[in-house]
């Protein structure tokens, strides 16, 4: 392997010679076979390209370039869609091409911002609606063939006195067959 260049510690692609670097690139951006491979990067063995991709470099370097070139080529093109979704019929699409330029600015965090605070509120509001929808209901469908039952915490004797009524003298036990 050749000698790593400068930004080596920063980034795993960067510290791969350039005929790794291309391999990994190729192996990103074109669907080749290892044949196709082997002779774009100057080895002779497709089996070689095998080897590369099974080897502990290969899945670092891949991933820091593929995140070079979505900072890189993709940065300006994923702008412009947002910005275009700014003007999309969808309330919902907007408001997230909204929230994620102003989390990429730095001007809302992940946790907390207005527009999931006014969505929270929105919700809740629609929630306590109809509770006080289905309330009403029970209310308006009359009571028929309900009994309310009020329970007291009164503790004063009733003004009936109960020693007087006479009731059954058994004690619930029917002695007589039907």
């Amino acid at each position: 392997m050749k000698k790593p260049q400068k930004s080596a510690k920063i980034d795993p692609f960067f510290a791969l010679d350039k005929d790794r670097q291309t391999f990994v690139a190729l192996t990103v951006n074109e669907n080749l076979t290892n044949k196709e491979l082997a002779v774009q990067v100057n080895r002779k063995r497709e089996a070689t390209m095998s080897e590369w991709k099974k080897s502990d470099w290969y899945e670092p370097a891949r991933d820091a370039y593929i995140r070079l070139s979505i900072k890189g080529d993709y940065k300006v093109e994923a702008l412009k869609t947002l910005l275009d979704l700014l003007d999309a019929k969808s309330e919902m699409v907007r408001l997230q091409a909204a929230t994620t330029l102003l989390k990429m600015a730095g001007m809302l965090s992940d946790n907390d911002t207005p527009e999931l605070t006014r969505a929270k509120v929105r919700k809740a509001n629609a929630e306590a609606d109809k509770a006080e929808i289905e309330k009403k209901q029970l209310q308006d469908s009359g009571t028929a063939g309900i009994t309310k039952i009020v329970f007291s915490d009164d503790l004063k004797p009733d003004k009936e006195d109960d020693s007087k009524q006479k009731g059954s003298e058994d004690n619930g036990t029917d002695t007589k067959p039907k």
